[in-house]
């Protein structure tokens, strides 16, 4: 009898853990989903049926109980780390004898725009005594190999567990790399080695379970033999600055937005306290995780657990003394014992209260000498980054005064939810950029820096005085610095954008969306921002920083000039000065880069290539072209003066009806581009022809739409 009552326990502990991980599964599952396939759990953005997955790059069929990526089997899918684990062929080329004629042969490949060979879990192997081996795939959209040799004349100095390059040679996988082919191939046909080793084969290894032994060395290959490696995949080709403005962007309530290390797109995760699939859009409620229920024991036995936003506090009941911590002492009632318990209990409440008042006295000194260590520290970097400067300068000026402020800590630690992750929109060598949001609901955009060069304060705050005067419908506008840190902070007005004038030139679906209208429009907004600049301003500023990726597009596509981070402001006596080579390959001016001498029409060279590379998609610089055609600038101005601009044009702006209005831009952006400065025009004399032509264009769709 007892033993069919513990054959009924076990049979119910079974079932119930059947049935919580089925629960589980099906959490993750889009609602009314296939949650499983086989052993292998399907979690929404990956789906078995219609409607059950993200697009088609998602799509998992399910034949036979066995999960399928196209043709490939998937053996784990974790969307907590944006990982999939599967199944894929090895490359071989294998000899029956030594007659020289390949009896099998296996190319494998994987094509996918949403992952990446993850490059920490697994390694390229090669494994033959007569072998050279290549990965093929791509890498930054550029053709890309790797490979490794292995030679050896017998079995006799093949160590089993080594992989070194005799009988088997193994390499690291660079990060980002994808659509990858393998190929396996021999240096003699094995025509020497067949005997014992009759196949090169090659393949992507997952780190912990593949182990060389002479074994391989000795047989011929499967048909059908495959290994196990781990992709990385992310959503979308887009990361999270970019895809939060976004309508198809899937993270929601409870979860925050990720940029994975070795892909494009991003990846969601629950916030602290929350379990669950991260990728809400799906509508799936997050569950707050109850540690009192979760960690057993959380407490001690007598202590009450109480639950917390992703903690838990253990507290003894009123009359009990005590640490209700699992490691703490526990707790219990005190019970007094005659007189001489009452005295010894009096004495120790009196050494307890004495010990008490010590240290509430000692805090209260650490922590004064602290705050006051700390408020030296804070007026230390005020000054050093010249606060006192900036705040003369803006009471001198009271229009910067208006618009101006240098916020406190707090103010910016409470905008940014204490510079919370959810909060970065973005992170590069210069730093990290926040959302913020003040008190009176507006939206802020604070960058963080990393470096600071304390020569350059007197500099730096006088640009922030030119900066905050700065009001054009075309610039990101500053609003004001804190000081009291290392390295200052700016805060500037929050622009919701589509994205940067980069993305969308060189991304294949919007660059399709820019029309000839909009392009003009862009290239209009940016002369109008930097003629403002260069001639009406209080004192000219040189943006030095002019290209696509400092250009932000709003949702009327808009172009907003952002990027002041190498700025310098031109003396009002002095048409040119010397200073330090800044900017970007490809966008720098050539007279100033073999000079030194920085002038205004520094900038009209950069809005000359921005330009050129509106109207032809091409990128600025690549060394994938001939020599003579690595400069986008070059190409441009050769193909004006021959005659042959058509060629280098973005074919879907061109029409009868704008070439006539294509071709004087391109003359004006030949001009931008001569390597004398004096040659070039300035940027209002730029500004004013494409305002004229942007009135143009707007008198011809008006009439148009009368039509």
């Amino acid at each position: 009898m007892a033993f069919r009552r513990m054959l009924l326990y076990v049979a119910c502990v079974v079932m119930l853990s059947k049935m919580a991980a089925a629960a589980v599964a099906a959490s993750l599952a889009k609602p009314n989903c296939q949650p499983r396939c086989g052993d292998v759990d399907i979690p929404f953005p990956f789906g078995t049926t219609e409607n059950c997955y993200l697009n088609n790059d998602y799509f998992i069929s399910c034949s036979n109980s066995k999960p399928l990526w196209g043709n490939i089997e998937v053996t784990n899918i974790s969307i907590d780390i944006g990982e999939l684990e599967i199944s894929i062929l090895i490359a071989y080329q294998c000899y029956q004898d030594s007659s020289g004629v390949p009896v099998r042969v296996s190319t494998p490949f994987l094509t996918s725009p949403t992952s990446t060979i993850s490059n920490t879990k697994n390694k390229f192997v090669a494994v033959g005594c007569d072998t050279y081996a290549y990965l093929n795939a791509y890498r930054n959209n550029e053709a890309f190999s790797i490979g490794c040799m292995s030679i050896c004349r017998s079995l006799k100095n093949v160590v089993d567990e080594s992989c070194s390059g005799i009988g088997c040679c193994q390499v690291e996988i660079p990060k980002g790399l994808k659509n990858f082919t393998l190929e396996a191939d021999s240096y003699h046909d094995h025509k020497n080695v067949s005997k014992f080793n009759p196949c090169s084969s090659a393949f992507v290894a997952k780190q912990d379970k593949f182990k060389f032994s002479s074994d391989y060395l000795q047989r011929l290959r499967h048909v059908n033999e495959t290994g196990p490696v781990v992709l990385d995949w992310a959503i979308g080709n887009e990361k999270c600055i970019t895809a939060r403005s976004k309508p198809d962007y899937v993270c929601g309530r409870n979860s925050a937005c990720y940029d994975p290390q070795n892909i494009d797109g991003y990846l969601c995760k629950c916030n602290k306290g929350y379990e669950g699939n991260p990728y809400t859009s799906i509508k799936i409620v997050k569950v707050h995780i109850d540690e009192c229920q979760v960690q057993k024991p959380a407490c001690n036995a007598t202590a009450k657990c109480t639950n917390t936003e992703g903690n838990f506090t253990c507290t003894c009941p009123d009359g009990y003394d005590g640490d209700g911590n699992i490691n703490g002492t526990g707790c219990s009632r005190p019970k007094a014992r005659g007189s001489r318990a009452k005295k010894i209990i009096i004495a120790l409440i009196a050494i307890s209260i004495g010990l008490s008042t010590l240290f509430v006295v000692g805090s209260s000194v650490h922590c004064g000498l602290k705050r006051k260590r700390l408020l030296k520290l804070k007026e230390k970097f005020f000054q050093q980054n010249g606060g006192l400067l900036l705040q003369q300068k803006l009471s001198n000026d009271r229009t910067s005064m208006e618009t101006a402020k240098i916020f406190s800590a707090e103010e910016l630690e409470k905008a940014t939810n204490n510079y919370d992750e959810s909060r970065v929109l973005g992170q590069g060598s210069y730093g990290t950029v926040y959302r913020g949001v003040l008190p009176d609901n507006k939206l802020v955009t604070i960058k963080k820096s990393k470096l600071c060069d304390q020569s350059q304060i007197e500099q730096f705050i006088n640009e922030a005085i030119v900066l905050i005067q700065i009001n054009h419908r075309n610039m990101v506008k500053l609003l004001g610095c804190y000081l009291e840190i290392e390295v200052p902070l700016l805060v500037y007005e929050f622009i919701t954008n589509i994205g940067t004038l980069s993305t969308h030139i060189h991304d294949k679906v919007l660059s399709s969306s820019l029309s000839w209208r909009k392009r003009s429009e862009i290239a209009a907004d940016i002369a109008g921002a930097l003629a403002y600049l260069h001639f009406s301003t209080s004192m000219p500023i040189i943006h030095r920083g002019v290209k696509p990726a400092n250009i932000l597009l709003d949702d009327n596509y808009s172009a907003k000039v952002s990027g002041f981070g190498t700025s310098r402001l031109v003396p009002l006596d002095q048409t040119q000065f010397t200073t330090l080579v800044k900017g970007t390959l490809g966008y720098l001016d050539p007279e100033s880069f073999h000079s030194s001498q920085l002038t205004e029409k520094s900038d009209v060279y950069s809005f000359g290539v921005v330009v050129a590379e509106l109207l032809t998609g091409k990128k600025t610089l690549s060394f994938d072209r001939p020599e003579s055609e690595r400069s986008l600038a070059v190409i441009f101005s050769s193909a004006v003066k021959e005659d042959r601009l058509h060629q280098i044009l973005e074919d879907h702006i061109v029409s009868d009806s704008n070439i006539n209005e294509i071709n004087e831009v391109a003359k004006l952006v030949k001009q931008c581009l001569n390597l004398k400065g004096e040659d070039r025009p300035n940027m209002k004399e730029v500004a004013m022809e494409l305002e004229g032509l942007r009135k143009h264009q707007r008198r011809k769709f008006d009439l148009y739409k009368r039509c």
